[in-house]
């Protein structure tokens, strides 16, 4: 997540058993840097007390539309006046209803009602039986609700508190944190279609054993994140890592360089901004052992014959497409030496407008990174930090380029 140490979020909770998400969630945000504001209903405390909510958030909560702890006993106006933001989750199906029809017989529904339409948003995460959650009369309501300005998170699928599965459970704390750290990001390129793919390639010599690398993919889904949170639509070609795809995100699981080379040039042909991380590796085995490749009693090593991998990045910015300037292209360098002048003669080579280095021996695994931007202006240096936060900075960076790049152009 983004830094949230410059926002104030009130985080309201109506009746549900997922109220125990919501102590989770108020921890994330406050390490996140943000101060948070309870505010309850009545039901909600059957769930969950006040005194758990308070002492995770550090500031006394407000259930009574009542409460006279406000000097002008306007609790409803004052603490909507004060929120960067105002977060419901978890939010029932007799919450929504209310809310649709302007009713207000509660601090939380008042307060909602009573927030500044213009900078003062409200997201709403569901929480619901699945029946509850299906049913036409809720459907209805989320539509309006979004239609009057609110933003419904959506629900998950899972496991019920009433033995049921389905459709309905309040989505993961982190997910609904995400959720609004990203809400904060400048949209700066909603419209565009981005297309990277991250992570290493496994390419196999029987069954058994394979060539791979140390990449970890943890700068590629960064920028996956950053990149959907800045309002694309991102598409994510992954080798094979163990990370969680990020909300919102189609992400497309290959092995080899040889699927990861038809999945993107598949579906680069929909995309406006093509962001190559991936360590995709050079060489593959070009006779695979379809049995386990066994010791010789006179323990000789297996020769192997390679073939070269196709050249993703090359490809694409050398394709007609990225020649038209219907596509621009962002190529990834990881160096062991000499990173600029590697990093710049592949630039120069890939006919890449951008080409982003790092030096791989001191990134892969790791949570921190330090990249150079390369491009044919010279080199702007991204200093240390951690992948979230360079990914934020890096797509910034990339949407003036691309809104300069797609000036004037129809896409």
């Amino acid at each position: 997540m983004k830094d949230l140490s410059q926002k104030h979020i009130v985080l309201g909770l109506s009746g549900g058993i997922a109220c125990y998400k919501a102590a989770e969630l108020c921890r994330l945000l406050m390490k996140a840097g943000a101060s948070v504001q309870v505010v309850m209903t009545e039901a909600a405390t059957q769930f969950i007390t006040p005194v758990t909510m308070q002492a995770l958030s550090g500031q006394e909560v407000f259930v009574s539309q009542w409460d006279d702890r406000q000097a002008n006993n306007m609790a409803h106006i004052n603490l909507s006046r004060q929120a960067s933001a105002i977060v419901v989750a978890p939010a029932s199906a007799d919450f929504m209803a209310k809310l649709i029809h302007g009713r207000a017989d509660d601090l939380l529904s008042l307060m909602c009602l009573a927030r500044p339409l213009e900078s003062t948003p409200l997201l709403l995460a569901p929480a619901m039986n699945k029946e509850m959650w299906s049913h036409p009369a809720t459907q209805r309501n989320v539509a309006q609700l979004t239609q009057d300005g609110a933003f419904v998170l959506g629900v998950a699928q899972g496991d019920q508190a009433c033995g049921e599965s389905g459709d309905g459970r309040m989505l993961e704390p982190m997910e609904i944190a995400q959720e609004l750290s990203d809400f904060f990001v400048p949209k700066l390129l909603r419209g565009y279609r981005v297309l990277i793919n991250a992570g290493p390639t496994f390419e196999p010599i029987d069954p058994v054993r394979g060539l791979t690398n140390l990449s970890s993919g943890k700068m590629g889904f960064a920028l996956a994140s950053a990149a959907k949170a800045a309002g694309a639509q991102v598409t994510l070609v992954s080798g094979p890592v163990h990370l969680q795809t990020p909300r919102g995100v189609q992400r497309i699981q290959v092995q080899t360089g040889l699927q990861m080379h038809q999945q993107v040039m598949q579906h680069v042909k929909l995309a406006d901004v093509f962001i190559a991380t991936a360590a995709v590796a050079d060489w593959r085995v070009k006779a695979y052992s379809a049995h386990k490749l066994k010791k010789t009693p006179e323990h000789r090593a297996p020769q192997f014959e390679f073939e070269e991998n196709p050249d993703i990045l090359s490809e694409v910015a050398h394709g007609d497409k990225a020649l038209k300037g219907d596509l621009f292209c962002v190529g990834f360098s990881a160096e062991t030496h000499d990173l600029l002048k590697h990093a710049s003669e592949k630039r120069v080579r890939k006919r890449v407008p951008l080409m982003v280095g790092n030096v791989g021996p001191l990134t892969f695994g790791l949570d921190d990174n330090e990249l150079i931007l390369i491009d044919d202006k010279g080199v702007k240096t991204l200093e240390r930090d951690s992948k979230e936060n360079l990914a934020h900075l890096l797509v910034a960076d990339l949407a003036e380029r691309v809104q300069s790049f797609f000036k004037g152009k129809k896409r």
